[in-house]
């Protein structure tokens, strides 16, 4: 299975791994991440993480919320778990190789019926590596379909390389070349993981629908590889699997 994971992956820049965790931990997810959205939403910060911008306007519409946080491995233990579990970290290493680092993790929660979009984009502006090891994995705590504004990819897209630009955030010419509703829609299953290339072309329309999609991605990269200097996004720099060879003295936290 993970032989032909790599094959796929590398071929088309995503891979649907159906049924990583079961419906026993899919449950135990389930209720910490609502316990989470429960804990942000009283704590009356900004937890809404809908993109500015003209082409976020060309799919929303008027009252779409995303409700959004950071690092769920620091609200939950259970979430860390599930980024340390056998099935799913199998499935990393055959993407990315034996050193796993988890950059970061963070939650969306699409409310019903207005639940917002994400236009087409590339994830590598936000976080580049040096070696462009970087991927991401999209656990899904409920099933998503088309009607709930699942992942829209666009197959083998990740052959273009870095595209200048393509933070989803303004128009660009490459990307008007793969609008949104030309993409492939991927459907999940609660369970299922959905990994992909930062160089894959993704995004995702509003959920219309009156369910609740939920999900929570980790952005992950090898160990043989690091973040390029002067990029200011979180980087937790957690070892799932195997060793990190980068991280400094000082990166670790250690006192002077």
């Amino acid at each position: 299975m993970v032989t032909e994971a790599k094959a796929f992956f590398d071929e088309h820049g995503f891979y649907h791994a159906k049924g990583v965790f079961a419906a026993d931990e899919v449950a135990a997810l389930e209720t910490d991440f609502d316990r989470i959205v429960r804990q942000l939403v009283a704590s009356g910060e900004d937890v809404d993480a809908t993109w500015d911008g003209g082409e976020a306007a060309k799919i929303a519409g008027a009252g779409d919320r995303i409700l959004h946080t950071h690092n769920v491995q620091k609200f939950s233990r259970v979430w860390l778990n599930a980024f340390l579990n056998e099935r799913f970290l199998e499935m990393a290493e055959a993407l990315i190789g034996p050193d796993i680092i988890l950059h970061h993790s963070k939650l969306f929660q699409k409310p019903a019926e207005a639940g917002s979009p994400f236009p087409m984009h590339q994830d590598w502006p936000y976080f580049p590596t040096l070696n462009d090891s970087m991927i991401a994995g999209i656990l899904h705590v409920s099933r998503a379909t088309d009607d709930m504004g699942c992942l829209r990819v666009y197959p083998g897209s990740h052959r273009l390389g870095r595209i200048e630009g393509a933070d989803g955030r303004r128009a660009n010419e490459v990307l008007e070349r793969y609008p949104i509703e030309g993409a492939t829609v991927i459907e999940a299953a609660p369970g299922d993981v959905i990994f992909f290339h930062y160089f894959t072309l993704h995004g995702s329309m509003p959920n219309r629908s009156d369910e609740v999609r939920k999900t929570v991605l980790c952005q992950l990269y090898a160990g043989t590889d690091r973040v390029e200097d002067g990029n200011a996004h979180p980087d937790e720099r957690m070892v799932l699997r195997g060793w990190n060879h980068h991280v400094s003295r000082a990166q670790a936290g250690a006192a002077a």
